[in-house]
């Protein structure tokens, strides 16, 4: 027998085998709180009239936008290879500065202020 039959006839005894007991281990008896649907704290089933609140929304956009921010400045380590790594560091700085000033100017205005 050759290796790549060896190596087939282990792969799928082994995903059989690990199929089988994956349908026993579970419970049979499903909880109510695991099978209810969550929505960010939200009752998914009540009314999708409720008011809530703005700041919250607030603090989830600042998150993304500085979660980009870190998207932005990861290839920033392979910029040194570049003909000219100057430019690359000084874009980079430029955007973290510009987005220090507007987490500055969030801070002042009271942008991060939970509650009041």
């Amino acid at each position: 027998m050759n290796l790549i039959s060896t190596i087939m006839i282990i792969a799928i005894l082994l995903s059989t085998i690990l199929t089988i007991v994956s349908f026993w281990l579970p419970q049979l008896n499903p909880d109510y709180e695991k099978l209810s649907p969550y929505e960010c704290g939200f009752d998914p089933l009540g009314s999708a009239r409720l008011p809530f609140s703005l700041r919250f929304f607030l603090v989830a956009i600042l998150f993304l936008l500085f979660d980009l921010e870190i998207a932005l400045l990861l290839p920033l380590p392979w910029g040194d290879q570049l003909a000219n790594p100057l430019f690359t560091f000084s874009w980079a700085t430029a955007v973290l500065v510009l987005l220090t000033l507007g987490l500055v100017y969030e801070w002042t205005q009271g942008g991060l202020e939970w509650a009041e």
